[in-house]
């Protein structure tokens, strides 16, 4: 029987903030506070520099357990016994980063095929080290891939170090592994499912890049008898544009249909909730375009998860979990009774909203260097910081500072690509007559505004169209500085 240890004073208060890291959200401030602690380190040293020097402390503070010889769960009772698990969890799983990291990369590569995990065997050995069962060893490998997936792909694809970004990232943290990881690690580890998600934004703000996100980290179990997670996550993610289907085709895309059907259908087909693994996720699209029928039985699966196929009787059942996506503004669709409520209701168990190009470089002008830099490295296929600045040199002459940027990320995309073919953009400057906020119009129709609440929105819609607030004075026959105030007055 393992001798009983007890922690000092000092011991247990610096593995408390160990234990609060570990609970952290890793976008968050919080953690970086806890970082400095943990490392005693100053503020002015770089985030991944700061977190170095913790890691490198906690492990200095275990090896002298280890010199002792009690260091593993057997050695700890009482508060110290609730404390030390999560510690030594924390060790083993920052042992193992780079490994994670190789492994998504391995598999992003592979595709659908499950890819052997090559370093199991070792990061199995360092959790028998520390007293922890081969069940819950097995079952912490899972957590720790999900945990280092999740951060991979929200830090990879959503650039942004403005403060509606960092939020931006908590939250989609928080859409994966609830606020509390606590609970998650409990309660609901294998229950995510039920958890729908609606992600609003306008175009091109990366809806899809943060639903990839979400989809492409659920909980995967290890198989220790393979070698392997049981599926490749890179198979779990279905995600289709419901705009691109015809209405009569929309209903098949989703539930699937059999043979003889309807024309056309020459044979069985699976649709998208058929497809869908238990450990995966389903990205609706362009929810907001959905007729009534489709939208009741949409919410029949959110509610029963039970759906048939067209032109069956048969009720199969779907396990995964549903994120749906719109640009279109919700609140005025469901006062017109387009959009159901109930449906609504269904799918938002989690609303996220992603910010637009302009108030994220309203935020903080640096944001826009830092897209620039990640799109060139990703149409170059390297980082080219050289290049990305005379492109935003480029950019700065031929569209100004206040440029609104209407189409967000993915006008920001197409303008580095045709800087490098043609040497100049100069912005998007077409109207439609439908261009008017909804949101606007609605509040006047509906409510009434007064006239100063009207030139806001007014000013609001025109920036949104033209992109500068010299072509919003010109129209308006203000002046920069008013309209200035009136936009920014508007969004708040």
């Amino acid at each position: 029987m393992a001798t009983t240890t007890k922690l000092v004073p000092a011991q247990r208060d610096f593995f408390n903030k160990v234990r609060k890291a570990a609970f952290c959200n890793p976008f968050g401030h919080e953690r970086l506070d806890l970082d400095l602690q943990i490392g005693a380190v100053p503020a002015g040293l770089d985030r991944l520099a700061i977190t170095e020097h913790a890691l490198a402390e906690v492990t200095r503070q275990l090896e002298d357990l280890d010199r002792k010889g009690t260091a593993t769960l057997a050695h700890f009772t009482g508060r110290d016994g609730e404390l030390m698990p999560t510690v030594f969890l924390f060790e083993i799983f920052h042992l193992f980063l780079d490994d994670f990291d190789r492994h998504i990369q391995q598999q992003v590569e592979a595709g659908e095929r499950p890819q052997p995990v090559r370093f199991a065997d070792k990061a199995m050995a360092a959790f028998y080290r520390r007293g922890f069962s081969e069940i819950d060893a097995c079952r912490y490998l899972s957590f720790f891939f999900q945990l280092r997936r999740a951060f991979f792909f929200i830090h990879r694809d959503l650039v942004g170090d403005c403060p509606s970004m960092q939020e931006f990232r908590c939250h989609l943290w928080r859409n994966l592994f609830t606020h509390d990881i606590r609970w998650f690690e409990n309660y609901l580890w294998n229950r995510m499912e039920d958890f729908s998600t609606l992600i609003l934004g306008e175009t091109g703000v990366g809806k899809g890049a943060a639903a990839s996100a979400i989809g492409c980290s659920g909980h995967i179990p290890f198989d220790d008898k393979t070698g392997k997670f049981r599926e490749s996550f890179t198979a779990v993610f279905i995600a289709r544009n419901l705009s691109q289907f015809p209405e009569s085709l929309i209903e098949s895309e989703l539930f699937g249909h059999r043979k003889g059907s309807f024309t056309g259908a020459t044979g069985d087909f699976k649709g998208v909730f058929a497809q869908c693994s238990p450990h995966g996720a389903i990205f609706l699209d362009e929810i907001g375009d959905l007729s009534a029928p489709i939208q009741i039985k949409l919410l029949q699966v959110l509610q029963e998860r039970i759906f048939s196929p067209v032109g069956s009787h048969d009720k199969l059942r779907f396990s995964g979990r549903v994120i749906a996506a719109t640009n279109r503004p919700l609140d005025t669709l469901r006062r017109e009774g387009t959009f159901r409520n109930d449906f609504f209701y269904r799918l938002c168990s989690d609303v996220i909203t992603v910010p637009s190009l302009r108030q994220r470089i309203r935020e903080n002008p640096l944001e826009l260097d830092l897209l620039l830099q990640r799109v060139v490295e990703r149409i170059v296929g390297e980082s080219q910081p050289a290049l990305a600045e005379e492109i935003r040199t480029i950019l700065d002459k031929s569209l100004g500072p206040e440029y609104g940027w209407p189409g967000n990320v993915r006008e920001l995309e197409q303008a580095v690509r045709r800087i490098l073919l043609a040497g100049d953009y100069t912005g998007e400057t077409r109207t439609r007559s439908g261009d008017m906020d909804d949101n606007f119009l609605a509040k006047v129709g509906e409510y009434g505004v007064s006239a100063q609440e009207m030139l806001c929105d007014y000013c609001k819609v025109l920036h949104r169209r033209y992109g500068t607030y010299e072509k919003v004075a010109h129209i308006t026959g203000l002046d920069r500085r008013t309209v200035k105030k009136y936009i920014e007055a508007s969004e708040l």
